[in-house]
C-alpha cells in the first residue's frame, strides 16, 4: 500500500484541532468567541420574560409602598364654584312688599289715630275747652299730626328685605378634610404583610424565570459543543475513508482487491460525507438558536469557548442537598409557600371588612355667601372635628362566607406546597441517579473508545499488510466512529444533567 491509514488517522486526530484553531484565527478575525458565562449574561440581559418578571417585581414594590401609606392620615382638599341665575328669598313676595312699605303703613295708621283722637277731643266740650286752654296738648297733637316716619321706616324695611334676599348668584365652597384610621379590624396591618409577601413572591417568580433561562442557554450551548465535536469527528471519519478509498482503488488497479471492495468503501465514504453535511447544517441551526437566546442577529458569526476543545471538563458526582436548603432556594417552592402565607393573611382581610371601623376626622370649610354672620358675601370658614364609627350589622352572612373561602384557599396552597416538596425531592433523587448513570456511561464510553482505537489500529495495519479484508477494516472504523459518538453523548449528557440538577436544587437564583 502507498499510504499508512493508521498513521494518517492518528495524524488527523491529533493535529486537526490545532490546524482548525490557526485557520480560524487567521481567517475569522471578526468572529466572536463566547464562553458559557458570556452566553448566560447576554441571555439574561435580552430575555423578554425576565424583563416582564423584573417589571412585576417593581410593581410589587410599588404596591408595598401603597399599602404602607394606609398607616398615615388621608388629607384632601376640595373646592366648588357655582353660578345661580336666581336669588334665594327667605320671605314671600307679599311679605317683602309689606316690609318695604312698612313706613307708609305706620304713617297712615298714625295719622288715622291722631285724627280719631282730635275728633274725640273736639266732640267733648269739656275736653275741647281743656285742649284749647293747654298749649302742651296742642303742641303734642300738632307734632303727631305733622310727623312723617314713612321714609325712615321704609328705608329700614328695604334694608331688612335686602338681607332676606341674599346674593347667591356666585356660590363658592372650599374645604380641607383629614381622616386618620384608628381601628379597621387589622386590615391595614394584614394588607401591609400581604404586600410584603407579594413582593417576595414576585422576586421568587423572577428567580424561576432566571433559572429557566440559565437551563435553556446551557442546553443550547452544550448542544453546539456536541454538534461541533460530531462535525469534527465526521470530518476525520470522512478523511479516513477518503484515504482508504484511494488505497483500495490502487489495490484494485494492482489486482489485489476487487471492484466490490472499492464500491463498499465508496458507499461508506459517501455516507461519511452526508454525515458531515448534516452535522454542518445542524451546527448552523444550533448557533442560530443560541443567537436568538442571547439577543444577537441570527446570522452572527460566533465561536464558543468549548467548541473544538479536545476535552471538556465534566462535573463529578456530589451528594444531594438537604431538603431544608432546597426549600429555601428553589423558587417554585418559595412561591407556593409565600402564596399560602398570603392567603392566610387574606383571611384577616376578609374578616376585617365585617368588624367595627373607627376613624378620627377633621374638616375645615370656607363658604361664600357666609352663613356664620348672616348671609354676607365674605369668605368665612369654620372647623369641625370628630370620631366616626362604622359597625356592620347584617350582610347576609357575606363576611362568614368570604372568611371561609379565604381559609380554603390557604389550605389549597398549603396542600400544593406539600405535594411540590415531595415532587422536588423525587426529581432531585432521579437526577442524582441520572448523574451517576451518566458518569458510569462516560467511563464505559472512554474504555470502549480506547478499545475501538486499538481495534482500528490493528485492523488498519492488517488491511495494509493484506491479511484483513476491507470489510473488517470498515467495521473497525464504524465501531471507532460509534465509540466516539457515545463518548461525546455521554459527556454532554453529564453536563446537561448537572445543569438540571443545579436547577432542581435552586442554585440558579439571581443576585439582586
Amino acid at each position: 500500500m502507498s499510504h499508512d491509514l493508521y498513521c494518517n488517522y492518528m495524524k488527523l486526530l491529533k493535529t486537526t484541532l490545532v490546524i482548525l484553531s490557526l485557520t480560524l484565527t487567521a481567517s475569522l478575525q471578526g468572529q466572536e468567541r463566547l464562553s458559557l458565562e458570556d452566553c448566560r449574561r447576554m441571555a439574561i440581559s435580552s430575555n423578554s420574560n425576565l424583563e416582564q418578571a423584573r417589571i412585576s417585581v417593581d410593581m410589587a414594590h410599588a404596591d408595598k409602598a401603597i399599602a404602607r401609606s394606609n398607616y398615615f392620615p388621608k388629607i384632601s382638599a376640595s373646592g366648588t364654584y357655582m353660578y345661580n341665575n336666581m336669588d334665594v328669598a327667605l320671605i314671600s313676595d307679599d311679605m317683602s312688599a309689606m316690609l318695604q312699605n312698612s313706613g307708609s303703613l305706620i304713617q297712615s295708621s298714625l295719622a288715622s289715630k291722631v285724627e280719631a283722637l282730635t275728633q274725640t277731643i273736639m266732640s267733648n266740650p269739656a275736653l275741647a275747652m281743656e285742649y284749647m286752654q293747654s298749649p302742651m296738648w296742642q303742641t303734642v297733637l300738632g307734632a303727631l299730626s305733622t310727623t312723617d316716619v314713612s321714609q325712615a321706616i321704609n328705608g329700614l324695611g328695604s334694608q331688612i328685605d335686602d338681607l332676606l334676599h341674599p346674593d347667591t348668584h356666585n356660590i363658592l365652597m372650599a374645604g380641607i378634610s383629614v381622616q386618620q384610621p384608628l381601628f379597621v379590624g387589622g386590615k391595614i396591618i394584614a394588607s401591609n404583610r400581604i404586600a410584603a409577601l407579594a413582593e417576595e413572591l414576585a422576586e421568587s417568580k423572577y428567580d424561576a424565570e432566571y433559572a429557566q433561562a440559565i437551563v435553556n442557554i446551557d442546553q443550547a450551548y452544550w448542544q453546539i459543543v456536541s454538534i461541533a465535536a460530531k462535525k469534527e469527528l465526521a470530518k476525520n471519519y470522512s478523511d479516513l475513508l477518503a484515504t482508504m478509498l484511494h488505497d483500495i482503488e490502487v489495490a484494485v488497479n494492482e489486482g489485489v482487491a476487487t471492484q466490490s471492495d472499492a464500491l463498499t468503501v465508496k458507499v461508506k465514504a459517501n455516507e461519511a460525507d452526508m454525515m458531515l453535511t448534516k452535522a454542518t447544517n445542524g451546527l448552523s441551526l444550533a448557533k442560530m438558536l443560541l443567537c436568538e437566546l442571547i439577543g444577537l442577529p441570527l446570522d452572527s458569526d460566533i465561536m464558543l469557548a468549548d467548541e473544538g476543545c479536545e476535552t471538556v471538563k465534566v462535573p463529578s458526582a456530589r451528594p444531594a442537598e438537604d431538603m431544608a436548603t432546597v426549600m429555601a432556594l428553589r423558587p417554585e417552592l418559595r412561591s407556593l409557600d409565600l402564596a399560602s402565607r398570603i392567603y392566610e393573611k387574606k383571611v384577616t382581610v376578609a374578616r376585617a371588612d365585617f368588624l367595627p371601623q373607627l376613624a378620627l376626622t377633621g374638616n375645615y370649610f370656607l363658604t361664600s355667601p357666609s352663613m356664620t354672620n348672616g348671609f354676607s358675601t365674605d369668605l368665612n370658614g369654620f372647623f369641625m372635628a370628630g370620631v366616626s364609627l362604622k359597625v356592620p350589622l347584617f350582610h347576609g352572612l357575606e363576611g362568614v362566607r368570604k372568611t371561609q373561602k379565604a381559609k380554603l384557599e390557604a389550605q389549597l396552597y398549603k396542600s400544593k406546597f406539600d405535594d411540590s416538596v415531595k415532587l422536588v425531592s423525587l426529581e432531585i433523587s432521579q437526577l442524582q441517579s441520572q448523574m451517576e448513570e451518566a458518569g458510569k456511561r462516560l467511563e464505559m464510553a472512554k474504555s470502549n473508545l480506547d478499545s475501538a482505537e486499538e481495534n482500528l489500529r490493528a485492523a488498519t495495519l492488517g488491511f495494509e499488510e493484506g491479511i484483513i479484508e476491507s470489510s473488517t477494516a470498515l467495521a473497525a472504523q464504524t465501531a471507532w466512529l460509534q465509540a466516539h459518538n457515545e463518548c461525546i453523548d455521554a459527556g454532554i449528557e453529564l453536563l446537561m444533567t448537572d445543569t438540571k440538577l443545579n436547577r432542581a436544587e435552586g442554585k440558579y437564583n439571581s443576585e439582586k
